[in-house]
């Protein structure tokens, strides 16, 4: 098992998708049972032990910088970003504050309910430093209520991804959840790029895994989505998926 001592929370986004909503806020500080989603996030990263955790902002980030001021757990670095630096870019500026060891990684805007055992806890469990550079958390798309496209990857017997190919469907999304080793970030360029770029090349070496949630989670892309998301949990329908 990977203890998990340091995390980082993506927020910096301009949640284009999620206008109006978006337009006076972060997409993170949207509401959701009756708590930001954000604070949903720093939530699962304190139960699964986290102590230390960055936190990236840029659209509105006073307002996150103002929801955060009296949080004591995780403790939290805010990472102010002048331009946006997309998803590798803001990591790989934080590493000097994520330490050695494999840290978790989560999207601001990711919201997940756990299954018998919690998500960051079973991440944890089964990250091998030996192995791995990444392993990411991925969703069923057949259980998303939402908008799947073509899926993200494609899952091996030993857990290893790969690409779709083309016309090819992949039956699982990206969840927004990962651990990641420092080791994925050496020789990545300063400056704006996507985690993409860095997953390509952990493929080609055979060294991105993924792990299949057994929980429930929510595709909240749109405003229709975070109504859709906010009826299923206050009229009970989750229940029915475990």
């Amino acid at each position: 098992m990977t203890p998990l001592s340091h995390a980082m929370v993506l927020a910096a986004g301009l949640g284009t998708r999620m206008r109006p909503l978006t337009d006076d806020r972060p997409k993170p500080l949207l509401p959701l049972a009756g708590r930001t989603l954000l604070e949903h996030a720093l939530d699962r990263l304190d139960d699964a032990g986290v102590a230390e955790t960055v936190v990236n902002a840029h659209w509105h980030a006073a307002q996150i910088e103002a929801l955060l001021a009296d949080r004591t757990a995780p403790r939290i670095a805010i990472q102010h970003e002048r331009t946006l630096l997309e998803t590798g870019g803001g990591v790989k500026r934080a590493l000097p504050l994520l330490g050695d060891a494999p840290f978790a990684v989560v999207n601001g805007d990711a919201y997940w309910l756990n299954g018998p055992t919690p998500a960051l806890e079973r991440l944890a469990a089964a990250f091998d430093a030996a192995d791995m550079d990444g392993l990411l958390l991925l969703v069923r798309t057949a259980q998303v209520d939402g908008e799947v496209g073509l899926g993200d990857f494609m899952l091996d017997p030993l857990g290893r991804l790969r690409r779709p190919k083309e016309r090819e469907m992949s039956p699982y999304l990206f969840g927004g959840v990962q651990i990641l080793h420092p080791r994925l970030f050496d020789g990545a360029t300063e400056g704006a790029f996507s985690l993409n770029r860095l997953y390509d090349r952990a493929i080609e070496a055979e060294r991105l895994f993924g792990l299949v949630h057994d929980g429930v989670w929510f595709h909240l892309s749109t405003p229709r989505d975070l109504e859709r998301a906010e009826l299923a949990l206050r009229s009970g329908l989750t229940r029915a998926l475990f």
